[in-house]
């Protein structure tokens, strides 16, 4: 089995002792709600995650980016705490946008738009799902309804998106419209007038600043070197960010399941009924040894999907296979924790009930695991038609 690099393994010690001693205790702060922490927290702990060095880990100072392999090692010590990611700035939509455009953004591009996220200075939205009621681009992102039109040295972008995540507070923007050739992707700075946040949803989960919005685009107009690559290339573009973006998603939550892990561990082992500890109740011992199955499974899947990444293959259906199989085995572990503690288990006294919600989000996003498998079955179906002739 293939170990982790020295220098990967040195750079998540680091980050796992910041995540464990400066930004667990945070978890406490009155700055989070339920539409996630307030920028001011962000900012704050941005700050102590670069006196500590380990704002951007991933990315090294020459701008290169460790492997996938070596991001999943520190990844999932930034998942530690549903803090840490943001900490870090390891968290989603950014760390997917910040891949996309250190592949496809021209060098004004990375200066103008990728430099301020690498440096932690900004958070970042990506603007592709439409809202269901006017049949816009959900899961199929192939029924896009907004629109870019030439003008001039200009685009003009006119469109609905929903469940745009971070876009309250985000300086960068990544809007997808289509033009007469296809998907585009523009690259916009924000706030912007034309860009107009109708309301931030209440959801499930309530890790991400800025929560997930629906939003209208009204006239924006972009000068043409705001384009990120070609006119109707968007979702070839889209495809290079989405299947590194499914599998960091997955290294970040398996951090925040062992966490839930531990501390559900940590209640079984003290917490006594009927006589004994509630670890020596066959009960309560099976689910967290399932618990650990689960996790060095899902552990295995992540480093399998990240060395075929590193290939240089687009991995797309590898990154299908992973995240279906990742999410829900994240989910057992985080129900498993909640209930083997109990009434403690769905209270806010410790962050399982909100490792809880959070999975159960991750399920449905990048992909919900139904769209996946379904993905995967025309892939079976193609394959079997192919090989048969």
């Amino acid at each position: 089995m293939n170990h982790p690099s020295s220098r990967a393994d040195e750079i998540a010690s680091r980050v796992e002792a910041f995540v464990r001693g400066t930004i667990i205790p945070y978890e406490r702060d009155p700055r989070r709600s339920s539409h996630g922490p307030s920028d001011d927290l962000v900012t704050e702990m941005r700050s102590k995650a670069r006196a500590a060095g380990v704002l951007t880990p991933h990315i090294l100072p020459d701008g290169s980016h460790l492997t996938q392999r070596e991001t999943a090692h520190v990844l999932k010590k930034t998942g530690l705490s549903p803090l840490g990611p943001l900490a870090c700035n390891t968290a989603a939509p950014d760390e997917g946008n910040m891949y996309l455009l250190g592949k496809v953004g021209s060098p004004e591009q990375k200066k103008r738009f990728l430099d301020p996220l690498v440096k932690g200075e900004a958070r970042s939205a990506f603007f592709m799902t439409e809202p269901a009621e006017t049949g816009g681009a959900g899961s199929d992102p192939s029924m896009m309804q907004s629109t870019a039109e030439r003008s001039g040295n200009h685009w003009v972008i006119n469109g609905r998106k929903a469940f745009i995540t971070g876009a309250d507070g985000a300086k960068v923007g990544i809007v997808m419209a289509k033009s007469a050739e296809g998907a585009c992707l523009f690259l916009v700075d924000l706030p912007n007038p034309a860009i107009r946040i109708e309301r931030v949803l209440d959801t499930i989960d309530s890790s991400m600043p800025g929560g997930h919005a629906v939003v209208t685009i009204d006239n924006l107009r972009v000068a043409a070197d705001q384009m990120l690559g070609e006119s109707g290339e968007g979702f070839k573009y889209a495809q290079v960010r989405l299947s590194p973006a499914r599998l960091s998603h997955c290294m970040r939550w398996h951090g925040a399941a062992t966490r839930a892990q531990e501390i559900a561990t940590n209640y079984v082992c003290q917490r006594q009924a009927f006589g004994k500890l509630l670890i020596d109740h066959e009960g309560v011992g099976f689910q967290l040894a399932d618990n650990l199955i689960d996790l060095k499974q899902a552990e295995l899947m992540i480093d399998w999907c990240a060395d075929v990444l590193d290939t240089g293959s687009l991995g797309t259906a590898e990154s299908s296979m992973a995240k279906v199989a990742v999410s829900d085995a994240l989910f057992r572990v985080a129900d498993r924790c909640v209930q083997v503690m109990g009434g403690t288990g769905v209270t806010q006294d410790t962050i399982v009930e909100q490792v809880f919600r959070e999975i159960r989000a991750f399920r449905i996003y990048d992909g919900p695991t139904e769209v996946h498998k379904w993905s995967l079955a025309r892939k079976i179906k193609r394959d079997f038609t192919h090989g048969s002739k």
